[in-house]
């Protein structure tokens, strides 16, 4: 394959979905959409399905993570809310693969907690934090869609669990530490298996799928059905929906091809002294055009095998 010929053998056809039916993908919502009070029941759903409780959602706090940036616009989305009881809920959508993804979990978890106890506070002040990650890439092993993490601390020899006590307004309470330890949810799109019949297989269904069912009663399917519908777009808002379609489509096309030709995912490996010239000169070419697309280091250099300094060098 010429290299310089990908894009206009990969470009997306545009798709004519200005069906009265059609639903906005979840991702774009949450950057352009859900941030607004009054389609909070789309995200109250999601999370009480989840969690196996009402959740009621008050507002949605800033996060650094919120950014309007050609390249981040498509890799990352970060909703950070807090619900009635004061806990924090953190959703994040990623499209592509990033290497150290559950360091980074675990950081913005961490980060979420530092943030919301004042200086003067007690621990016992300290937040409960849920973190919700929608995930578009394969994370290693497993046959699931959906993983929950959460923390406990089991005997060394006798195998029972710690049960704390905590003192609430003079009352003396038992607890699990997995009670206000911060909770994981790895939602794995790309492994659902497009058989809905649960609520959480339901949202698996539209967020892989983009299809809600006219008949659905799961908590903010309903809503998402009647207040996220392409056809309510102005004109400049389908405009930039479908260059972000076109995008996404792109970025998935380059990386299933040259998955295909075996330049993803090891190939870095196969990088050893001796390397062909040209072969270092198509890497660099693919690499070129993924910059066009503003396709981030991270995956330019799993695609091509080139380090960031090599990446960073091409212009």
């Amino acid at each position: 394959m010429v290299v310089r010929d990908f894009l206009y053998i990969f470009a997306p056809k545009r798709k004519d979905y200005m069906d009265s039916n059609s639903i906005i993908r979840f991702d774009w919502a949450a950057k352009r959409m859900l941030r607004d009070k009054a389609n909070y029941a789309v995200l109250e759903g999601l999370v009480t399905v989840l969690l196996g409780e009402k959740i009621t959602i008050t507002q949605l706090l800033e996060s650094e993570s919120n950014q309007e940036t050609s390249s981040d616009k498509f890799n990352r989305v970060d909703l950070k809310a807090m619900d009635s009881k004061g806990e924090i809920i953190l959703i994040e959508i990623q499209l592509t693969r990033e290497w150290y993804y559950l360091q980074r979990v675990l950081y913005g978890v961490s980060k979420a907690i530092t943030e919301h106890i004042s200086l003067g506070s007690t621990y016992k002040d300290v937040k409960k934090v849920y973190s919700i990650n929608i995930l578009y890439f394969d994370l290693g092993k497993g046959s699931d869609f959906l993983y929950h993490g959460t923390t406990s601390f089991v005997g060394v020899h006798t195998k029972d669990q710690l049960i704390i006590r905590k003192r609430d307004d003079k009352v003396i309470k038992e607890m699990k530490p997995s009670e206000f330890f911060p909770e994981y949810y790895l939602i794995r799109v790309n492994e659902f298996n497009d058989i809905a019949n649960t609520p959480i297989e339901e949202w698996l269904d539209f967020l892989k799928n983009n299809h809600i069912k006219d008949d659905t009663q799961t908590p903010g399917l309903r809503e998402a059905k009647e207040q996220l519908r392409i056809m309510q777009m102005n004109e400049e808002e389908r405009r930039a929906y479908d260059d972000y379609l076109d995008t996404i489509r792109t970025q998935e096309s380059v990386l299933d091809t040259y998955r295909t030709e075996g330049l993803i995912e090891g190939r870095a490996e196969g990088r050893a002294e001796g390397r062909a010239e040209g072969e270092l000169n198509k890497a660099m070419s693919v690499a070129r055009e993924m910059k066009k697309l503003k396709m981030g280091i991270d995956v330019i250099s799993q695609v091509t095998g080139l380090s960031e300094s090599e990446i960073n060098s091409i212009e």
